[in-house]
Formats: C-alpha cells, sequence, structure tokens
C-alpha cells in the first residue's frame, strides 16, 4: 500500500485542523494578547500536552502500533482486539491515578516547569488553577492515542487526524462564549480543553465500532503483551524525550520574563503548521505501514515507503523553513498583531520564529526516523 494517499487524507485533515488552530490563535493574540491571563493559560495547556507528547504520542504510538500490528498479521484479530483491551484498562488505570496525584502537586509541577512566574504570584496562582482545570486532558486525550494506534493499523485514518479539529473549535467556541456572556477568558478556554478531550475520545471510540472493534474496560492485567509493550515503551521515551526536554527549558528560561512564554507559544504555533501538515501526517500513516511490511518480512517494501517520506518531507519541509526563515515579521504581523498583540510582541515572536525554523527540517526528518 503506498504512503501517498493516506499522507495526503491525513495532512488534509491535520491541515484543516491547523487552521482552526490559527483562527484559535489569532483569537488568543487579539484578547489575551501576552499577558499574564495568557502565560497563565499556555502553560497550564503545555503540562498535559508534555505527558501527552512524551507517552501517548511518543513512547506509546511508537510501542503499540508495531505489536498490534503484528499480533494482527500473525494471531489474528480477535488476538489484536484482546490485547488493545488489555492495554486500554492498564492505560486507563495509570492515568486516572497519575491525574489525581497531578491534582494534588500541582503548585510543584507549575513550579517546576516555570519557575520564574513564581516571582509573579497572580500569574503563578492562575496557572496552578488553570492547569488542575485542564490536566484531566491528559487522561482523554492519552485514550484518544490508543483509538488513533488502532485505527491508523486498520488503515482507518480519518477520524483520528480529524480529531484535533475538535479542540480547536471548543477553544475558540470559549473564546466566543466568554465574549457573549461576559465571562472570564482565561477560565472559560481552560475548561474548554478537557471538555474537547472527551469529545475527541468519542469520535475515535466510534470510528472503532465502526470499524468492528468494540474495546472494553476489564480488570487491569500485566498480561505477556501489555508487559512487551512496557519494555518497548521505555527506550522510545527516551528518545521522544529529547525534544519535549527542549520545551521545558525553554517554557523554565522564558518564565522569567514578562511576555516570553506567550511569544515562544505563538512562535511555535506557525512552526507545528508544516511540522503537523507534513512530518507528523508522514510519521501517522508510515508507521503503521512499516510494521505490516516488516511483520511479512516486506523489506523491500518498507524501504521503499521510508525513502517516499523522506523525499515527500524534503520537498515541502525545506521551503516551508526557508519561508519562516526570511520573512518571519511580516508573518507574524499579519496573523497576529491586532488588539492586545502590539508591535513589541511581533518582533519578540518573530525572533523564535526565525530560529524555530531554522531546525524545522530536522524535526520533520526525526519524526520519520522515530
Amino acid at each position: 500500500m503506498s504512503v501517498t494517499r493516506p499522507v495526503i487524507t491525513v495532512g488534509s485533515l491535520t491541515l484543516a485542523s491547523r487552521a482552526c488552530g490559527m483562527v484559535r490563535d489569532v483569537l488568543f493574540a487579539a484578547v489575551l494578547g501576552t499577558g499574564p491571563v495568557a502565560e497563565a493559560f499556555f502553560v497550564a495547556f503545555r503540562l498535559p500536552n508534555l505527558f501527552r507528547r512524551l507517552f501517548a504520542e511518543g513512547a506509546f504510538a511508537v510501542a503499540f502500533v508495531p505489536i498490534f500490528a503484528r499480533t494482527l498479521e500473525t494471531e489474528g484479530r480477535d488476538s489484536a482486539q484482546g490485547f488493545a483491551a488489555d492495554v486500554l484498562s492498564v492505560l486507563a488505570t495509570i492515568l486516572l491515578v497519575a491525574t489525581l496525584l497531578a491534582q494534588l502537586a500541582m503548585p510543584w509541577l507549575v513550579y517546576a516547569l516555570a519557575w520564574g512566574l513564581a516571582g509573579r504570584a497572580d500569574t503563578f496562582d492562575l496557572a496552578v488553577i488553570f492547569s488542575r482545570i485542564a490536566f484531566p486532558y491528559l487522561f482523554f486525550i492519552s485514550l484518544v492515542a490508543l483509538f488513533a494506534g488502532v485505527l491508523n493499523t486498520l488503515r482507518r485514518f480519518a477520524a483520528a487526524a480529524a480529531a484535533p479539529i475538535l479542540l480547536n473549535l471548543s477553544l475558540v467556541a470559549a473564546l466566543a462564549l466568554a465574549a457573549v456572556a461576559e465571562l472570564p477568558a482565561g477560565h472559560a478556554v481552560a475548561w474548554s480543553v478537557p471538555v474537547a478531550g472527551v469529545l475527541q475520545l468519542c469520535l475515535v471510540a466510534w470510528s472503532a465500532r465502526r470499524a468492528g472493534l468494540r474495546l472494553q474496560m476489564r480488570r487491569p492485567r500485566l498480561t505477556p503483551g501489555v508487559t512487551r509493550l512496557l519494555r518497548v515503551a521505555l527506550p522510545a521515551a527516551l528518545a521522544s524525550g529529547v525534544y519535549q526536554i527542549n520545551l521545558v527549558v525553554g517554557t523554565l528560561i522564558a518564565s522569567f520574563f514578562a511576555g516570553a512564554i506567550a511569544w515562544l507559544q505563538y512562535a511555535d504555533r506557525l512552526y507545528q503548521l508544516p511540522l503537523g501538515v507534513v512530518g507528523v501526517a508522514l510519521s501517522v500513516v508510515l508507521l503503521p505501514d512499516l510494521a505490516s511490511r516488516l511483520a511479512s518480512s516486506d523489506r523491500a517494501g518498507a524501504r521503499e515507503s521510508f525513502c517516499r517520506s523522506v523525499e515527500i518531507c524534503l520537498a515541502i519541509g525545506l521551503p516551508a523553513a526557508i519561508a519562516l526563515a526570511i520573512i518571519p515579521s511580516p508573518i507574524v504581523g499579519v496573523l497576529f498583531e491586532r488588539g492586545a498583540f502590539g508591535p513589541r510582541d511581533t518582533h519578540e515572536t518573530a525572533q523564535a520564529l526565525f530560529l524555530y525554523a531554522l531546525g524545522l527540517p530536522a524535526f520533520m526528518l526525526s519524526k520519520i526516523y522515530a
């Protein structure tokens, strides 16, 4: 199966998601700007997304999809469904305990991620409140990653690729509701995050059911398949953790400078556009394709799919990186400079975007190589 057509499907839906995300970011910039509420929310939103990218979409996806694909290929659909159900039960239990512990330890988690905010008590306290509201998103989005892995292995890419659209629409709706009902915008968007997680989980679970897979909760058990998954996930977490460590260090340093967290966030959102549409789309499609081909000893086909993915990545990634590096200020100014987002914010965000652009092709390739 060629990776080109699925990449177009995933890329198109990811592009639609990023377009909704761009509308969201433009509204955020106009309403919240780079002030204390914006910084508090960005820190709160980064916490569950940090763990999501490190474990759910990083280590978990890399470990789960090949094992699920191999089980499906060699033992049949019933065995694969049983393995996925066991993983679902163990994962949900771990996530529930982690979420409850995080609620208790939230001030320390916020301090660890952005201790520079401790010097601005109001912003720090607001970040803790927003983080407690938004953190349960980790529970839902991690289960979304499991269902997405199942669907992608079955070559049903649409639902998982469309799920992020619901997050962006929820955030946009929250900002609109806050403006109409005169509610605090920060609290509105914070509450919309776990709501979006529920909606995303419903979408992929429904799609899995339509595909004929009914994953039901069981008593958590460390079966041989689950044990093998955990053993594979550890090195995968270490491999995917490098980029997340960069994000943590960047947020931590930025927290000592008023507005810097927001500047990095807006620059990151622009940099994530080509990374998500191309790099992530390719990696999502390539992983189950490689797993299935290698499980059936089709090494030549696996090599062809991999090389094709690298070619697509560089053909789009290099021009995108050059554009972001050459004209960062006009891009940021046109998109964000209005309302609470002023000229200084444009200048600082553009500087960050320029530096992000220099690493864009390498990060896109790293998604494929991982």
